[in-house]
């Protein structure tokens, strides 16, 4: 009897297994998004930050290291929750010089401050497929509110690694000088625009 029930559990594992692993075709009606845990694809999660450069251009770079945790709630999407850790090293103005200059005491300080974080404090839906994301960053030792405005791209398996993906495009504004940051003000802009682009992967 036990070997019976120990096979029925085995079979019905195995089949559940089996559907969560069928290909899902991508799908940007959200209503069809699996809850649960993901994690943020390392490789195509990536912060573009822009500010003003002494009024002459707008100064574009990247933060690449970047890693993520979502636990998505489709159908209440206010218990969704997000946290977030930032390598401030890897702040990008693919200029070397320009790079250890903003590394440094001046700016990000990264030899005293290497980690900057995220977390969700609230999810407030804007529309079908967008939403503002109420969180606290923390950045060079100082928490302040931050809003995302997310939107939802589609979720369905990716074709490459076969892995079930949810893909979301953001945006934040901050203002440098909140956290410290206030060198060069005000010829460097102090509003500094995050674009964000993530995919995320369902969790093991």
């Amino acid at each position: 009897m036990k070997r019976a029930c120990l096979s029925a559990w085995l079979i019905l594992a195995a089949a559940l297994t089996a559907a969560a692993q069928e290909p899902v075709a991508p799908s940007a009606d959200p209503s069809q998004v699996r809850p649960g845990r993901y994690v943020l694809d390392p490789a195509h999660g990536k912060i573009t930050w822009s500010v003003s450069h002494l009024g002459f251009s707008t100064y574009y770079g990247q933060i690449t290291d970047v890693a993520a945790d979502l636990s998505l709630d489709p159908k209440t999407p206010a218990q969704s929750r997000l946290t977030a850790r930032i390598g401030t090293a890897s702040v990008d103005g693919l200029n070397p010089a320009f790079n250890r200059h903003v590394r440094g005491p001046d700016f990000f300080d990264a030899e005293r401050f290497p980690v900057a974080t995220f977390a969700s404090t609230g999810v407030e839906p804007t529309g079908p497929t967008t939403a503002r994301v109420l969180g606290e960053l923390t950045l060079k030792g100082v928490t302040k509110p931050v809003v995302l405005d997310v939107t939802f791209n589609q979720a369905g398996t990716n074709p490459v690694d076969k892995v079930y993906t949810v893909g979301f495009d953001g945006r934040a504004l901050i203002r440098r000088s909140e956290f410290g940051i206030s060198a060069f003000l005000p010829a460097v802009g102090d509003e500094v625009t995050l674009r964000l682009a993530g995919e995320f992967k369902a969790a093991p």
